[in-house]
């Protein structure tokens, strides 16, 4: 007699090989242990060689599957490089980027260029180089790219960051769509301010801090746990029908 209670997908993912950009600390890293607990061979990719090997090294020093690579991710070259070598990724986390808040009429062209060129350039291609691979190899796969509440709403003084997290929303959906026959899943994580070293700067400002709490409805400041479920769900087999959304991660921010 058949089983008529159907069983839980696994949100194990060993035997995976996952790729993190900007994982040499704060979010990125946060995204890689996780990853790696839940039984993945993460490779934690960032600038600052010294810094991504001591957090891989780390990593390894708990019992889990870990390896550094010193990779900027604007120099599209090393990274298609990086994507060719070895075998292929099962998994991408898109999460390196930057943030230059300011008033809009104050604007750089250089603070543009900067966060749109890490944003969304560095993103685009970057996703582009580990699809490229799966594709020629008709391998599956997924891609998590760390967008932000901010590509859901506008903010005062967030005009550029605002432009580019908005990008990688449109982006995930279009590459959600152009790569569902390849069975390449696409999706985006949009966490609420988490305390990481990037933000932590901002809420030394009581007036900001406050205002922040006061828009998050569950009352506090995200943290790196609150983001690691959710990259653990959306690589997993749990998630095997999501594509082409956000998930997202902000405590109520944008329920209004």
């Amino acid at each position: 007699m058949n089983d008529p209670i159907p069983h839980t997908p696994s949100f194990r993912l060993d035997g995976r090989r996952a790729l993190v950009t900007g994982a040499g600390r704060g979010l990125g890293l946060a995204c890689a242990a996780a990853l790696a607990e839940a039984g993945t061979a993460v490779t934690l990719a960032a600038r600052t060689a010294s810094e991504v090997e001591a957090a891989a090294a780390t990593l390894r020093e708990r019992g889990l599957k870990a390896d550094a690579l010193a990779l900027d991710v604007r120099d599209t070259g090393a990274v298609r490089a990086a994507m060719a070598s070895g075998e292929p990724f099962d998994i991408l986390v898109n999460n390196a980027g930057t943030n230059k808040p300011g008033p809009f009429v104050d604007a750089t062209e250089e603070n543009f260029d900067l966060v749109m060129g890490l944003n969304v350039r560095a993103v685009f291609f970057t996703a582009q180089a580990f699809a490229r691979r799966l594709v020629s190899e008709s391998h599956p796969g997924v891609i998590i790219n760390m967008s932000s509440q901010m590509g859901h709403v506008g903010s005062a003084t967030r005009t550029i960051y605002c432009a580019s997290k908005h990008a990688v929303e449109g982006l995930t959906k279009a590459m959600a769509i152009e790569l569902a026959p390849h069975s390449i899943r696409v999706n985006s994580i949009a966490p609420t301010f988490i305390e990481t070293p990037m933000t932590r700067p901002y809420f030394e400002n009581a007036a900001f801090r406050s205002d922040t709490l006061a828009r998050i409805k569950l009352g506090r400041l995200g943290r790196l746990e609150d983001v690691m479920g959710a990259v653990v769900y959306l690589a997993s087999d749990a998630a095997a029908l999501v594509t082409g959304t956000s998930l997202v991660v902000d405590g109520g921010w944008t329920a209004e």
